[in-house]
Parts: C-alpha cells; sequence; structure tokens
C-alpha cells in the first residue's frame, strides 16, 4: 500500500518540476523529469494523486508520454518518429474497407468515409480507400506533404501522434481526434468498428469490450491533451521570439 500526496510544482529555469512526498519526480533512467509548460505539470500530478492503494505505471499515460520523451529510449529523431507515423498509412484501419460482407461495407462507408474526406481536405491529399492489402492507397506526394505538417510539431508532439497511431492502428483517427475533428470516444469507437459490427450481429461480452474501449479511450484522451499542451507551448515560444 502506497500513500502518495502531491507537495506542489516547481518552477525551474523555465521548466516545471512535480515534487511528490518532498521528493523531486524523476525519469526511469533517473533524469529529472521536467516539462514545458504547467497544465502539462498538473496533469502529471493529476496522474499521481489519482494512484490509490498502489502505483499503476500503465495507468499514467501523460506520464509515460513524458518519460518517453526525456528518456528517448530507443534514441529516435523527430523525423525517424514521422517517417514511422506516415509509412503507418500504408495500413491504416480505415483505408481498407471491407468487400466480402456487404452489410459491413455499407457501415463503413457510412461512418469512415465521411473522416477520410475531412482528412483529404484538411491537409491538402488524395488518399483513396482500397479493398487489397498489396496496393497501397497514399502516394509518395501525399506521404511528403504529411511529412512536412508533423514536422511542424515539435519533438514531445510528434511522440504523442506515435502513441495515439499505436493505440489506434490509424494515422487518420489520431490526426482527426487531435485536431478536434472527432472525440476520443468516437476515434476509439471508429477504430473498432468491424469489432463493434460483429458484436451487434453476434452478441458481445459487455465487461471485456467495455474495459478495453474504455482503455483505448483513456489513451487516446491523454494523447490529445499531450500534443495540445505541447503544441500551445511551441506557439507560446514563437510568439516571443524577437
Amino acid at each position: 500500500m502506497v500513500n502518495l500526496s502531491l507537495s506542489s510544482i516547481l518552477k525551474s529555469d523555465g521548466k516545471f518540476e512535480i515534487t511528490l512526498d518532498q521528493r523531486k519526480l524523476k525519469t526511469p533512467k533517473g533524469s529529472p523529469f521536467l516539462v514545458d509548460t504547467e497544465p502539462l505539470a498538473l496533469a502529471v500530478a493529476t496522474e499521481w494523486n489519482s494512484q490509490k492503494g498502489k502505483i499503476v505505471q500503465s495507468k499514467m499515460h501523460i506520464t509515460t508520454l513524458c518519460n518517453t520523451v526525456l528518456d528517448n529510449p530507443n534514441n529516435l529523431t523527430k523525423l525517424d518518429i514521422v517517417n514511422y507515423i506516415v509509412n503507418c498509412l500504408d495500413t491504416d484501419t480505415v483505408l481498407y474497407q471491407a468487400n466480402e460482407d456487404e452489410d459491413l461495407l455499407k457501415f463503413q462507408i457510412t461512418e469512415w468515409d465521411p473522416v477520410i474526406e475531412w482528412f483529404n481536405k484538411r491537409f491538402n491529399v488524395k488518399l483513396k480507400k482500397s479493398v487489397q492489402m498489396d496496393v497501397s492507397p497514399v502516394s509518395e506526394e501525399d506521404k511528403t506533404t504529411l511529412i512536412r505538417h508533423l514536422m511542424s510539431y515539435n519533438f514531445a508532439s510528434v511522440n504523442g501522434f506515435l502513441y495515439g497511431v499505436d493505440t489506434l492502428k490509424s494515422v487518420i483517427l489520431t490526426l482527426a481526434a487531435t485536431d478536434r475533428y472527432l472525440t476520443p470516444e468516437k476515434a476509439v469507437l471508429l477504430s473498432r468498428l468491424e469489432e463493434e459490427y460483429q458484436c451487434g450481429r453476434w452478441g458481445r461480452v459487455e465487461w471485456a469490450h467495455d474495459l478495453n474501449q474504455q482503455e483505448l479511450q483513456s489513451r487516446l484522451a491523454a494523447v490529445v491533451l499531450f500534443v495540445y499542451f505541447n503544441s500551445q507551448s511551441m506557439k507560446v515560444q514563437e510568439k516571443n521570439k524577437p
């Protein structure tokens, strides 16, 4: 059993630290846990304050993202991460629609096509849905456009996008959520569209599906907040430059 209490959030050289029980929080590698904005520090502190009885690291998604950015365990550059994200479009969930089940295909067209249309207009690309996994629905030109867009974000933000893509298996749904076109709840539902369709036909194990959906929503909501806090930090810094 543990009983953690938040002592304070400290500002140090323009960054923010979190103290727990009079001790400064550190990353898994032992580096000082420093974030750029007070809202982000408060979000981390809230996650720690929500730990009751025992520490469950897997539930602290914003803290995990901060640790990943600070420690960079795989020594990735921003370009490494952006290239990985953009290449995930080749297997993006919403771009591959069923052709063997007419009712499922209609369901996908109704739910997914408006998101694809929004994405193409928002990012000035021409992604096309496909029913063949061996044919990429994304041109090299479109990939270049999206690389340029993602590279405009800072290192922390692109780590957030990566976390979202790994959660939803979809670049399109991740960017739609971080851009506030979709709520995290809706984005998760759309990422599980075929599963929801099958459950509607054959029934569902309520507790199992609900828990999984809630966990995905929690992860994605953390991504939306994390990208927002880091993007706002970047914009404020740019405006303050002489």
